[in-house]
């Protein structure tokens, strides 16, 4: 079955850093664009950023630029997301997908959703 599965979440306090990764099994996503999303209680999932097959392509919302950092490894079949000086607000779980677009910032852009990771931010 393919799917992609993300780790490395959990709870830190502001200004704290994570690192997720988003690990790819039963397929490769050779090619694809990779994205991550985000979604808070009872809020739309949110998108983060994304990282074409190129990793030199990199592109982020607004609301993480200059903090979160994506980054991949074609030969692990692995996505990162180094996130940095965190706040609050980046309090959600995260999810991982894989788009067929370039630059696909929309949900309905990806596929091979991850069950995502709880990242949580206290202040």
């Amino acid at each position: 079955q393919e799917q992609l599965v993300e780790s490395g979440g959990g709870l830190v306090q502001a200004g704290g850093s994570l690192r997720l990764s988003c690990a790819a099994s039963g397929r490769t996503f050779s090619g694809y664009t990779m994205g991550w999303f985000r979604q808070a209680p009872g809020k739309e999932r949110e998108f983060v950023g994304g990282i074409g097959w190129n990793p030199d392509r990199t592109y982020y919302a607004d609301s993480v630029k200059g903090r979160f950092t994506i980054s991949r490894d074609n030969a692990k079949n692995t996505v990162y997301l180094q996130m940095n000086s965190l706040k609050p607000e980046d309090t959600a779980v995260y999810y991982c997908a894989a788009s067929a677009y370039s630059s696909g910032s929309r949900a309905y852009e990806y596929t091979g959703w991850g069950q995502g990771t709880q990242v949580t931010v206290s202040s």
